[in-house]
Parts: structure tokens; C-alpha cells; sequence
């Protein structure tokens, strides 16, 4: 058994029992479910896993109905078995929460699968490179760290599947090391290691083998054919199958005593005369050679990047990881990336593996009339040395002599542009010698044996590289940051990059810089793309041909949204299909290269090509279809946000008072779920939003429903990552809604305006757009707004301390919020004005605050109301000495924040727990508290936040005795309030003098 003890930190084993060790002692893991699922952690090697596929995973259909409970029990317990001296109150380093999942970051180093599967990783490579011994030492090596039945302990449907997947993986190793130790000459050695393993796996072919070779090596020929005649009988009698190929090969072989089967001799050099003694007496007689056909087109000379993609397909070319099959590579990508050009330069450069010739066709699979695979037949027999006369009718006797030609050769078959699979089946050879190269938009994934290899664009330095090649590489150096602004207006597309580059090149007197502003226009992109017969455009038109009219509409309409990519979902709202449908035709299209699946359910379009979706959209869809489209994509987003916004804001009216467009949206089962849809669709969102603002013909109510999406969007708010989008989208929505005379919109629009401006600390822009969004609310009726805007203007009171006008600003907003029915923003408002009833020296009005609001939101079931209410509880409290409730209050609404990537209040919250604890004396809490507030500050850009944690860790510090590090982060703080105008500044001016006077 390894030694895995012996290392200092934390190991962990599943090539066994499922083990770990920290520091030489072994740990209890517990029960075999928490193993479980700590194995299933490990086995993940740092990826996510959600609760879901755990309870799967380790409790499959016997699941009880709390599992989700227990999980989150066994979870709690790992923790403390790995990370025994952490405190409740610091986040774990090993085990932790990913969204609604867990990950268990690991030194792969110190996990003998991860140590396994890099030493084997290496051994192939030293394989590869012709260093066998060395391969052999260090499979040997890694197959020492197993120690019987892997995941040994483990329970469960995922453990009893991995635990078959890592044993298939150990025979495999252990399978390539007897080979290695063959081809060394060691068959005498491993006789006996084959023989035991050879009765543990009866029907393992490739291990019988292996033995019957080592027994012939050996010079056992009678032992030898009796493993085969065992393996033939267990095979016949346990699956009724006779032995495959390779065996039976060998067998006869065996029997023959073929001289190839001997161990392979050290090199003999010969001198220059044994080698004319050689040819004088060799028999001389008449040599009949077939023709060797070099039908490759000319390799493109400037040929750049690629580099991990050439050597992949080379080593797939020879033979590495095929098998015993044809090797055959199936190129796959939208016109111009570069298939052909890539597929003809691996094939020049593959072709001393192919010294028997090399046949091509362009099948013209996306032309008017494509290559019939019987003209391809013809030609390939033309160029093997039939004559025409002999040749067969039909395409499977055309594609039997093929084949048969080929039986004993070495050849290469490049099969450019075909169309599908049926096209280029009967083109394949059929022996192993052979290879075939095929390039197509589509992907061939019918195609059996073929290893599909969808081709992506450049890299960016790549398509730098192109550029230079084609332009001359002293202008593209000399204007490096205009030549990157190019390529990527290309999309870094090669096609569009070598057209781009080549017309730079015809004109001598262009700079780089030239092209920038003709790229620019996206209207115009595309025309700039095309030089002689070369068009980006018509390349992608030959694509575009091929498809029917539910493709090409879906075509058309998915490049009129926005945003960079879409869901299912969405997509199914703009097609006005039902998600089914829709992903569907989206997947044919994919398939067709013309869309990208950067995700499970979510999709989109390079940019060039979305581009010319767009032309045919606004060519074949008329002006209202193509904004019917986009407001379904807009109802569907206000439906989702909606949605959302209800389940993350619980007791809110804000998501019943939305616009309805008649789409349906998503559903949620959580308010986790909701906000994490939220955030994965923002930018999507934001770009409907950006749509509505400038479209020509945009009614009163589809601004109303773009800005209804903005307020719907709020909880994103609460995470600070997406201030800038919501500053610049608003602004411009509220422009389209005052040019309009939408006076709802613009209410809506100016009240997530003042609320993106109060978290930058803008408090007089924010003050001012909450004034008139106040009047507009009072001019149209729109209380629930109203309700939340006086609340919004009370807290910007607040933070100006002026608290007696924050009070009257909080009964309007009560007022408003009680004749509409609307508890939870009387619970929000009574919650946030205890800050102004201590500002008023109020200590006992700010706890009933407080706690009433506690108390309305913990009835109507409001768990982030309860966690608001308990900040503002536990402030008061911290404020008014009880300590250690506050704490209490703190930790609780800090554990929820966190769960619902809520940084903005994550940073608070922090911020409040390093004062109560500055107040209590305890420093060092103090400190770690505050370091984390200024850590998700600064995360999320909150310059605010960052002036407050500074000033409690300037605080914090010094009471630690650190008194100049703690000055430095006073006077830092003291520079951010100054240039935000806060009012704090004042203080950390009267506390830094004091410092200087003490």
C-alpha cells in the first residue's frame, strides 16, 4: 500500500479505501454516505457539484425526503474533519459553497488519482517520444499508488460507476506496461506478472495476448497456442463470441512462426561495402510498381498558429488513440476559419507517414451541385491505375475496389467541403495503414470511427501573426494596438484576417490605423472584407443556402437580440416556439457551423456572422416582424425578471405591478436560483434594454416594459458587479422615456437611477433623481413606486444626516405603503429608520424600530427582509453596548448575504461586525472582519465601502498596538470620504488629530 501518511498536510486516497491524512495521522472520515460524498468531491477535482447530483449521486432513487438536510449535515462535518481549528465564523479554504454547490479545492499533488493520471499522462509521452524505459519506470511508479478495490468504503450509484471507470483505468495502465515491458525484451520477466493476471481477467483479449507473446518469446510455442484455445472456449462460453482479430491475428501468426513476432533487435549498423555486397548479390528481376498518387493542393506558404491542433491531428494520423481502425479526422466550422487550409497543412507535413501517396477531393458539399460520391470513386481509381474501362457501375462495387486498392497500402485521403456523412462514407479506406482527413461545416457526428474536431477562430496573437505574414511584419509592429483592433473587428476570423490583410498589403499607402474606422462600422464590416473573388460574405452565403425555411428564419431572427449569446428559453421567445422546437432548429444550425454551444442551452454567433444574419434579416423579414421578435424577448426577460424579483424581495409589490406583454418566462424554485438567473442573463437583459432605448418605432409601452425590466433587475443591484451597465442603460432608457413623454417609465427609470448613484455614493445625483422620480409618482398614481421612493429618499437623508427630515421621508413612505397593502415596505421602512432614531439620540425608538420590522418580516416569511431587519437590529444594538446579541444578529444575516452573493450587504455587514468588535475590545476580530469588508469592497468597486472598512481597520490596528499601519489606513480613508464629500471625512479627521495629540 502507498505511503500516503508520510507527508506532512493534507493527503487523500480513492485508489482504495477512500482515505485522508493530515500530517501523518489518518482522519475519520465517518459514516460510508459522508465518504461518499467526500469521494465524489475529490473525483470532481475542484469543480462544483450541486446538492442535487449528490443526493443522486449517494442515495440515487432511495433518496429520503430530507436528504437535501442530511447533505448539508454531512457537508458541515467534513469541514470540521478537514479544517478542525477554523472558527465558525470564517469561511472554509477546502470545502467550499459555489453557488448552491460545494467544491473541494485540492493540491492535485497531494490526491493519488490526480498523482496517477499525471504520471501516466507522462509516461505516453515518453512513450511517444521513443523513450520506452523510461515510460515503463514511470507507469510502474504510478501504478504503485493503488491499494485494492478503488473507492473501497464509498457507497451509492455515482461511487459503484466510478469505482468500474477507475478499475478499467488501472487494467488499461497496467495492460500498456506489459506491452512497454515487451517491446524492451523483458518477456521472460513478465510471464509469471501475466499468467496471475491473465486468470483474474479471463476475457481481457489484449491481456491474453500479451501472455501468449511472452510465452512464444520465451519459447513456449505449446503454452502459447493453449492460451488461445483457452481464451477461445471462456469467450465462447461466457459471451458467445469468438476472439477478435488481433488475437486470432496472432494466433495464426503463432502457428506460422512469423519472424516478426521476435523480439526486435538492437540496431546494426552497416558498412558502405556490406552494403555493395548486399546489391551485387541480390536476385534481380522485373518490379511492377503501382502509381503513388500526390493529389494535395499546394500548402498555403504563411500558414500561422494552430500549433496544439497540428500536433493532435498528427498524432491521430499515426495511429495514436485510434485503435485498430482507420484514423479519420472530421474538421468541422463556419466558412473562413480555416479547415482547408489547416487540413492541407497537417497532410504535407504528415506525409512521410503515407509514402504509398495521397488522393484529395473538393466535394463542393455547400456549392450549387456537390460531388457525387461515385464522380469521387472515379477519380480515385483514375489516380490508383484503373483503367476506365474496368471500373465497376455502382458505388458500392466502386467503393469495394477502393478499399481493396488500399488493403495493403499506406495512404492518405483528404476529403475537403463535403456535406455529410453519406457523402464521404463510401470515400473512407477500410485497413489500418490508411488515414482520411474530411472537412465540413457541419459536424459529422453520424459518421462512425471518426474523430470529430470542431475548428474554432484564431487566438488573437495568432491572427496578429497572420496579419503579418500577409501585411509585412514592420507595419504590423509598428502599429501594434491598431493591428489588434483590426483582427479583432475580424472576429479573428483567418478568412476575414487574410482578406483584410491582403488589401492592407495592395496599398501601400494605408496605415493599419486606416482600417480601424472602415471596421468599425458594423454596417459596413462586411463590405470591407472582400478583395478580388474573395468575400467573407459570399462564403458565408454558401452556408447560409443550404438551409430550409424554418432554419433560415431562425437564422435571421436570433442575430436581431442584443447581447453576445442567448438561452434556449429566449431563443424560444423571439422563434415563438415552444423551448423544444426551438432548441431543435437551433441545434441544426449549430450542427451547420452557423451557430455556437458555449454552454449546455445557451448559444450564439461569431460576430462577422451575425452580421450577415442581420442583412438577411432586415432583406427577408419585414420592419414589424423583426420588432415582434424583440418585444417577445423583451416580455420573456420582464416575465423571468419578474419572477425573480418576487421570489428575491419576498412580500415586495414591486414584481406585481410590472408590465405584462403576454410571454410567459422562467419559474424558479428558489430565491437563490432566481438571482443566480439574474446575473447569468444580465448582459442579455441589458441589451434588450439597450435595444428599446434606441429603436425608432418603439411604443409607450415597450419603454415602459424596458424600464419595468430594469426595476425588475434590482437584486443585481445588491451584488455592486453590474453598476456601470445599470448607470449607462437607465441613462439612456430615461432619455427614450422623456423624449416620449412615458412618464411611468421615466419614474421607474429615475428611481433605478438614484439607486445606482446612492451605492456609488453620488448621494446629491441620487437625491435629485428620487425628488422628481417622487413627483412623477404622485402625478401618475404609481404608488408602489412611490412607496419605495420615499423610503430611497429617507436613507439618502440619512446618510447626509439630516435625520429629522430621514423620519419624515420614512412616515410618507409607511403612509404610502399602508394604503396600498404593502407590509413588507412598511417593515423595510420602519427597519431602516432606527439609524435616524439613534442619530436623533433615540436608542429606545431605534430597537422598536428595528424589531417591529423583525417581526413583520419573520411573519410574512420574507428571508431577505429578516436579514435586512437583522442588520438594522444588530447596528443598534453594536450602538447601544449589547454586544454580543449584536454580533448574534450580524452572523445570522451575514451567513444569508453570502449564500445569495449579495457582496454590497456582504460588505456591510462585515464593516458593522469590525465596529462592534472595536467596541468590544477584541482587535484581532476586529481586523478580519474589517480586511474582508475592504476585500469585497474593492471586488466590487465600492469606493464607500471602501472608506468605511478602512477606517475600522485603521481603527482596529491600533488597537492591536500597529499604530502606523493603522494611520495609513485612516488617512486612506480619509482621502476616499473627501472625494466623495461624505460626511465621515470629518470624523477620521478628528481621529487622526487625536492620535496626534495622545
Amino acid at each position: 500500500m502507498p505511503d500516503h501518511a508520510a507527508a506532512d498536510g493534507l493527503r487523500f486516497a480513492v485508489l482504495g479505501p477512500v482515505l485522508a491524512w493530515c500530517d501523518g495521522i489518518e482522519l475519520d472520515l465517518g459514516t460510508p454516505l459522508q465518504r461518499s460524498i467526500l469521494a465524489m468531491l475529490l473525483l470532481r477535482q475542484g469543480h462544483a457539484v450541486t446538492p442535487d447530483e449528490m443526493i443522486d449521486g449517494v442515495w440515487g432513487a432511495d433518496a429520503p425526503p430530507r436528504a437535501l438536510g442530511a447533505l448539508r449535515t454531512y457537508v458541515s462535518r467534513l469541514r470540521t474533519v478537514l479544517e478542525p481549528d477554523r472558527s465558525p465564523r470564517t469561511p472554509p479554504r477546502l470545502l467550499t459553497s459555489v453557488g448552491r454547490g460545494y467544491a473541494l479545492r485540492l493540491d492535485p499533488a497531494r490526491f493519488d488519482l490526480a498523482v496517477f493520471e499525471r504520471e501516466s499522462a507522462a509516461a505516453e509521452s515518453d512513450r511517444r517520444t521513443g523513450r520506452a524505459g523510461e515510460a515503463a519506470r514511470r507507469l510502474r511508479g504510478a501504478l504503485r499508488l493503488w491499494a485494492g478495490e478503488p473507492l473501497a468504503g464509498a457507497v451509492g450509484p455515482y461511487a459503484e460507476h466510478q469505482r468500474d471507470r477507475l478499475a478499467e483505468r488501472r487494467m488499461s495502465a497496467v495492460e500498456t506496461l506489459m506491452e512497454l515491458d515487451l517491446e524492451l525484451g523483458r518477456h521472460a520477466e513478465i510471464v509469471s506478472e501475466l499468467v496471475a493476471l491473465a486468470a483474474e481477467h479471463p476475457l481481457r483479449e489484449r491481456l491474453r495476448a500479451q501472455l501468449m507473446l511472452a510465452y512464444y518469446r520465451c519459447g513456449r510455442q505449446a503454452e502459447a497456442l493453449s492460451v488461445f484455445t483457452e481464451t477461445r472456449h471462456a469467450l465462447v462460453e461466457e459471451l458467445g463470441i469468438e476472439p477478435g482479430a488481433e488475437l486470432a491475428d496472432l494466433h495464426r501468426r503463432i502457428l506460422a512462426a512469423d519472424p516478426s513476432l521476435a523480439p526486435t533487435p538492437p540496431p546494426v549498423r552497416l558498412s558502405q561495402q556490406d552494403v555493395h555486397d548486399d546489391a551485387a548479390t541480390a536476385e534481380t528481376g522485373p518490379v511492377i510498381e503501382m502509381p503513388r498518387p500526390a493529389q494535395l493542393p499546394a500548402a498555403v506558404p504563411d500558414f500561422t498558429g494552430r500549433t496544439g491542433l497540428v500536433q493532435r491531428l498528427l498524432a491521430l494520423l499515426r495511429g495514436e488513440g485510434a485503435g485498430e481502425g482507420v484514423p479519420i479526422a472530421a474538421m468541422s466550422g463556419i466558412g473562413g476559419v480555416g479547415k482547408t487550409t489547416l487540413a492541407v497543412h497537417v497532410a504535407h507535413l504528415a506525409w512521410d507517414l503515407f509514402p504509398d501517396g495521397q488522393l484529395y477531393a473538393d466535394l463542393r458539399g455547400y456549392g450549387a451541385e456537390p460531388t457525387a460520391p461515385e464522380t469521387a470513386l472515379v477519380a480515385f481509381l483514375r489516380a490508383l491505375g484503373i483503367p476506365m474501362d474496368v471500373i465497376p457501375d455502382g458505388l458500392a462495387e466502386r467503393s469495394a475496389l477502393f478499399r481493396s486498392l488500399l488493403a495493403d497500402r499506406r495512404m492518405l485521403v483528404l476529403l475537403d467541403n463535403a456535406r455529410d456523412a453519406e457523402q464521404v462514407e463510401h470515400l473512407l479506406p477500410g485497413s489500418a495503414g490508411c488515414a482520411a482527413i474530411i472537412t465540413s461545416r457541419g459536424k459529422l457526428a453520424d459518421l462512425p470511427a471518426a474523430r470529430l474536431v470542431d475548428l474554432d477562430v484564431m487566438e488573437p496573437e495568432e491572427a496578429l501573426s497572420l496579419l503579418a505574414a500577409v501585411a509585412g511584419p514592420e507595419r504590423v509592429a509598428a502599429e501594434r494596438a491598431a493591428a489588434m483592433d483590426v483582427v479583432a473587428a475580424c472576429g479573428f476570423l483567418p478568412l476575414a484576417v487574410r482578406i483584410v490583410a491582403a488589401r492592407l498589403a495592395s496599398r501601400p499607402s494605408w496605415t493599419v490605423a486606416s482600417l480601424v474606422p472602415r471596421l468599425a462600422d458594423e454596417r459596413r464590416r462586411l463590405d470591407e472584407m472582400k478583395i478580388g473573388n474573395l468575400a467573407v460574405s459570399a462564403t458565408f452565403a454558401l452556408g447560409y443556402g443550404q438551409l430550409d425555411a424554418r432554419q433560415a428564419r431562425a437564422f435571421r431572427l436570433l442575430s436581431l437580440p442584443a447581447g453576445s449569446g442567448i438561452s434556449v428559453f429566449a431563443a424560444a421567445a423571439v422563434l415563438d416556439l415552444t423551448p423544444a422546437e426551438a432548441e431543435d432548429v437551433i441545434e441544426s444550425l449549430v450542427d451547420a457551423s452557423l451557430l455556437e454551444a458555449p454552454a449546455p442551452g445557451r448559444y450564439r454567433f461569431h460576430d462577422l456572422l451575425k452580421l450577415f444574419a442581420r442583412r438577411q434579416a432586415e432583406d427577408a423579414e419585414d420592419p414589424a416582424a423583426r420588432a415582434l421578435a424583440l418585444r417577445r424577448l423583451l416580455g420573456f426577460y420582464l416575465a423571468s425578471a419578474g419572477a425573480a424579483h418576487r421570489l428575491a424581495y419576498e412580500g415586495s409589490a414591486i414584481a406585481d405591478n410590472l408590465t405584462d406583454l403576454g410571454v410567459r418566462g422562467h419559474s424558479f424554485s428558489s430565491a437563490d436560483e432566481a438571482v443566480a438567473w439574474l446575473s447569468a442573463e444580465s448582459e442579455d437583459m441589458f441589451g434588450a434594454v439597450a435595444q428599446a432605448a434606441v429603436a425608432q418605432d418603439a411604443s409607450g409601452e415597450d419603454l415602459l416594459a424596458a424600464a419595468d425590466l430594469l426595476l425588475a433587475m434590482e437584486p443585481l443591484l445588491e451584488s455592486g458587479t453590474n453598476q456601470r451597465d445599470f448607470e449607462q442603460r437607465t441613462s439612456a432608457l430615461l432619455t427614450a422615456t422623456r423624449r416620449a413623454g412615458e412618464r411611468r417609465g421615466e419614474l421607474r427609470c429615475r428611481y433605478v437611477l438614484g439607486r445606482v448613484l446612492f451605492g456609488a455614493n453620488r448621494l446629491a445625483d441620487a437625491e435629485a433623481h428620487f425628488l422628481a422620480a417622487r413627483t412623477l409618482g404622485e402625478e401618475t398614481g404609481d404608488h408602489i413606486v412611490l412607496g419605495e421612493t420615499c423610503n430611497a429618499l429617507a436613507v439618502v437623508a440619512g446618510r447626509r444626516r439630516r435625520h429629522t427630515e430621514a423620519l419624515e421621508w420614512f412616515d410618507r413612505a409607511t403612509a404610502v405603503h399602508r394604503e396600498t397593502g404593502n407590509p413588507a415596505g412598511e417593515a423595510l421602512a420602519s427597519c431602516y429608520s432606527a439609524r435616524d432614531h439613534l442619530g436623533l439620540g433615540r436608542p429606545d425608538d431605534a430597537i422598536a424600530a428595528a424589531e417591529r420590522g423583525l417581526a413583520v418580516f419573520s411573519e410574512i416569511g420574507s428571508g431577505a427582509g429578516v436579514a435586512r431587519a437583522r442588520y438594522h437590529l444588530g447596528n443598534v444594538l453594536s450602538y447601544v453596548g449589547r454586544l454580543n446579541e449584536a454580533v448574534v444578529h450580524h452572523a445570522e444575516c451575514l451567513a444569508f448575504f453570502r449564500a445569495s452573493n449579495q457582496r454590497v450587504w456582504e460588505q456591510r455587514v462585515c464593516y458593522r461586525l469590525a465596529a462592534t468588535f472595536i467596541a468590544a475590545g477584541r482587535f484581532a476580530e476586529a481586523a478580519r472582519h474589517a480586511e474582508q469588508a475592504l476585500t469585497v469592497s474593492r471586488e466590487i468597486t465600492h469606493p464607500y465601502g471602501e472608506a468605511q472598512s478602512l477606517a475600522a481597520l485603521g481603527k482596529a490596528l491600533a488597537g492591536l498596538g500597529e499604530a502606523g499601519r493603522g494611520r495609513q489606513a485612516l488617512v486612506k480613508a480619509l482621502d476616499i470620504f473627501t472625494r466623495l464629500g461624505s460626511p465621515e471625512a470629518d470624523d477620521i479627521r478628528t481621529l487622526l488629530r487625536e492620535q496626534v495629540e495622545t
